[in-house]
């Protein structure tokens, strides 16, 4: 049993060394296009269904309007997005890809591809550890509290 209170055989700094990872590979590859993670998730959900509100994105992302309004601020100035107010309710606010978000998409996404095939991680294993980590994900979702 001692040996499971180790750093190594903990699943949660398994899975933070590997966000780490990830973070840095994303950072490296989005660099160019000006971007930082959060914002290419944002664009990943447009890209998805443009014109959707502020409040369905952030349940989208599991982001608060804290951290989703300047975000979208820093998207709208660098030409990514447009925020639109709605005529009918005042109190919603859709989000529109600009441009810029539709011509860089090809590139943006080439270099994803890319990074992630320098990792040696083939489709079927990608999709194996997509379906683990989205059962983990539930799970903790899930548990008792």
């Amino acid at each position: 049993m001692e040996d499971f209170l180790t750093l190594k055989k903990q699943l949660c700094f398994a899975v933070y060394e590997t966000a780490s990872e990830f973070n840095k590979l994303y950072a490296r590859v989005l660099q160019p296009f000006g971007l930082t993670y959060p914002q290419y998730l944002v664009l990943l959900a447009l890209w998805e269904s443009d014109g959707i509100t502020v409040k369905d994105l952030g349940e989208k992302l599991d982001l608060g309007t804290g951290t989703l309004t300047p975000m979208l601020a820093r998207m709208e100035a660098n030409g990514w997005l447009q925020k639109r107010r709605s005529q009918q309710d005042e109190r919603k606010v859709y989000i529109h890809l600009q441009p810029k978000a539709l011509e860089e998409k090809p590139s943006i996404t080439l270099s994803i591809r890319e990074e992630i095939r320098s990792c040696q991680i083939g489709l079927d294993e990608y999709e194996q550890l997509m379906r683990q980590l989205n059962d983990l994900h539930k799970k903790l979702k899930e548990r008792k509290s």
